[in-house]
């Protein structure tokens, strides 16, 4: 997956998350978990633009820590959405996969970033 996709694909999860948050009740207990859900999961495309404008590896690393933690974060949101009954957990399954693949895919260019800051000694 190249650069460009995966900004189109971090924001297309940003879209999904403003509309399952539009579209939740209006409860004080559903507000404060959208609100929530609503800043990390908008978040993960965000820093991913900023990670693509760092000025160096480790800065590129560190926004992609941001990612990683967002989209983590995102699908925690989602799983106490689905198991408080806010939401049916089975109209999220779609977008807890992609905040799972968004979570794997942030992880291993982490350690790729990683890798590439801290080269291994020769043996």
């Amino acid at each position: 997956m190249d650069h460009e996709e995966l900004a189109r694909r971090t924001q297309d999860f940003a879209l999904r998350i403003i509309r399952l948050v539009a579209a939740m009740p209006r409860t004080r207990q559903a507000d404060i978990l959208a609100g929530q859900l609503l800043k990390a999961g908008t978040s993960v495309g965000a820093n991913y633009r900023e990670a693509r404008r760092g000025r160096s590896r480790a800065d590129f690393a560190a926004n992609v820590g941001v990612c990683l933690q967002e989209s983590d974060e995102s699908d925690y949101w989602l799983e106490l959405i689905a198991k408080s009954g806010i939401i049916r957990a089975e109209l999220l399954t779609d977008l807890q996969k992609e905040s799972h693949e968004l979570t794997a895919i942030f992880a291993a260019s982490l350690k790729t970033a990683r890798n590439r800051n801290h080269p291994r000694p020769p043996e």
